[in-house]
Parts: C-alpha cells; sequence; structure tokens
C-alpha cells in the first residue's frame, strides 16, 4: 500500500463526517472514496422522506452545503416553511426551498419501488458527485433516544424538536436486527484498505451502522482508524460531551477510543488531547495527535493529507 493510493471507505454522520468526506475528497482520486452513511437520524416530515445525514454528505460532496450551518443547501430560502408557520403548521425542523426538491423527489421515487441506495446513487451523478455514497441500509432503522423526562423519542424530536435538552439514558436501534446492509456495502469494507470512523457522535452516527451486525463482522482483521470528534472536553459539534455526562462517562478523547476499542487499530486526536494518547496507545491503538479542528475546506484537506499519511506508514503491509 505504501507505493499505491489507498482506498479508502468512510462511515459518516453528522456535520463532522461530512466536512471530513469533503476533505478526502479534495486529495484523493477518483474511484478511492466510498462513504458509508448514517440512516438512523432518516424520518418522515410533511409525507416526505428526510434523510438528513445523507444529504449533507452529498451536499458538501457537491460543493453545494451551506457553510454557514454544514447542513442544508447554500443560498436557499424559507419561503415555504414560513408558509406552513402562519398556516400553524409545525415548524421546527427547517426545510429550505431548494432543499425540499431533494426530499420531495426522494420521496416520489421511494414510493415507486426504488431502493434508497439506487436513489442516492443517480443523485450523486446529477450533482457530480464522482465518490461512491451509500446509506448504511435500504431497510429502515431508527434512531430513538431513551431519555428521563420523555422516555423513547425520535432522535429528530430529541436532537431538533426538543434541541436535545432531554437527559439521555441510553438509545436504541429499531429495526437494526433485520435490516441488511446496503447493495454493495460489505464488498466496499471487503476491498477497501482501511476503514475510517469520521468525527462524528460514536453513539448516535457510528453506532446505528455498526448495530447492523453483519457490518459489524465484516470489519473483524480491517484496518480501522477512529478520528475524535470531542477536543478538550468538548464536542466540536452536536450534545455528545452532554450525552457522554449524562451516561456516566467522562466527554473526552479517550473515551471515544474506549468506546470503540476492540474495533479500531488507529486512532487521530487533537493536539490539545496529546496528553491522553500515551494511555490509548496501551491499547494496542496506534494514535496520530494532530490539529483535527476544521475551519475551512484547507483545514479539511489538511487533515485528511495527514491521515492518509498516518495510514501509509502505520498501517502498510
Amino acid at each position: 500500500m505504501k507505493d499505491r493510493i489507498p482506498s479508502i471507505l468512510v462511515f459518516s454522520g453528522g456535520v463532522g463526517g461530512a466536512k471530513f468526506v469533503d476533505g478526502l475528497n479534495q486529495v484523493l482520486p477518483p474511484g478511492k472514496l466510498s462513504v458509508c452513511v448514517n440512516t438512523g437520524d432518516d424520518f418522515e416530515a410533511f409525507g416526505l422522506s428526510i434523510s438528513p445525514d445523507l444529504d449533507s454528505v452529498c451536499y458538501a460532496l457537491a460543493g453545494i452545503a451551506n457553510p454557514e450551518t454544514g447542513w442544508g443547501l447554500s443560498d436557499d430560502t424559507w419561503n415555504v416553511i414560513e408558509a406552513i408557520g402562519k398556516l400553524g403548521g409545525p415548524t421546527w425542523f427547517s426545510l429550505g426551498d431548494k432543499d425540499l426538491a431533494t426530499h420531495l423527489e426522494r420521496t416520489r421515487l421511494l414510493r415507486l419501488g426504488l431502493p434508497l441506495t439506487k436513489i442516492t446513487t443517480n443523485f450523486c451523478k446529477t450533482w457530480g458527485i464522482q465518490a461512491n455514497v451509500l446509506p448504511m441500509s435500504d431497510q429502515p432503522v431508527q434512531t430513538r433516544v431513551d431519555t428521563v423526562e420523555f422516555g423513547l423519542i425520535s432522535f429528530q424530536e430529541y436532537f431538533v424538536e426538543r434541541r436535545s435538552e432531554p437527559k439521555v439514558t441510553g438509545f436504541i436501534f429499531s429495526g437494526a436486527d433485520i435490516a441488511k446492509p446496503a447493495t454493495g456495502l460489505l464488498e466496499c469494507i471487503t476491498e477497501a484498505d482501511a476503514i475510517l470512523f469520521g468525527p462524528s457522535n460514536p453513539l448516535v452516527s457510528i453506532d446505528p451502522i455498526l448495530s447492523i451486525s453483519s457490518i459489524r463482522k465484516a470489519l473483524v482483521n480491517k484496518t480501522v482508524i477512529a478520528i475524535s470528534p470531542i477536543v478538550g472536553g468538548k464536542a466540536i459539534k452536536g450534545p455528545l460531551a452532554k450525552m457522554f455526562a449524562e451516561l456516566g462517562i467522562e466527554p473526552d478523547a479517550k473515551a471515544i477510543a474506549a468506546h470503540y476499542r476492540g474495533l479500531i487499530s488507529g486512532y487521530i486526536l487533537d493536539n490539545e488531547d496529546q496528553n491522553q494518547a500515551e494511555e490509548i496507545n496501551q491499547w494496542d491503538i496506534i494514535t496520530l495527535v494532530t490539529d483535527t479542528v476544521m475551519k475551512s475546506r484547507k483545514d479539511r484537506s489538511r487533515l485528511a493529507d495527514e491521515v492518509l499519511g498516518f495510514i501509509s506508514k502505520e498501517f502498510t503491509e
């Protein structure tokens, strides 16, 4: 692998995962990048099938993502959702006018019987995306958050409608026991030189993918490397640190490595957390300490280059 460009498969969810995938897409040639995206966040709104993480990844790869939020489309407008609000309808999940076209067409094609994998591939071709983007499954797997205040609620209700305020006691991935990996995903795992867990929330972005048993089993004897989404005890984005604390886990970079222990052989953590690297190394996990914060597209490609260099140096045959 030292003398050739590696084939990379990224498990991704959330804005951090989408940013990192964009970085890899900048530095890898066509045909070398595949992405398996969490669909545990998928839900229905106004009768439409919404796939937030899939859209975030695809919009980032297409260069059309909203640069301020990391989700949704750039230069979008909000006329429809504002009109719905005036009619007394729910507006807690903001859907942009251009973004609605994606959901309308996805829903139409799903009702015609096309699988989500095929729909995603078609969308990627339209948007000029050369990376191979796959949902984790064509069957529904729903992330449900167990809370003190409301019991089991959907992820979107927890994350968006209730702004991650309820206290978390656990997570359930409904449907994972019968869901199958997306068409072509197991082949991607087999053919990949390395599988990367993006800097995504492990509890609600990566664990839903791993909840499909055949995907987790396929990772045995593969080079798997995780990137920490926590820097200095704080999540770069989202409620991860809060979730860990409520589950009785110290929210730090070491906790992420511990969560993945037994699956990963490599781990990337931020300079701010370099004091935790030695203990993680003792778990037979090779670490790379670098700047993991991606404030710009240049930061994304720089981190991607460093990760690829880490793979070439530490995990060659």
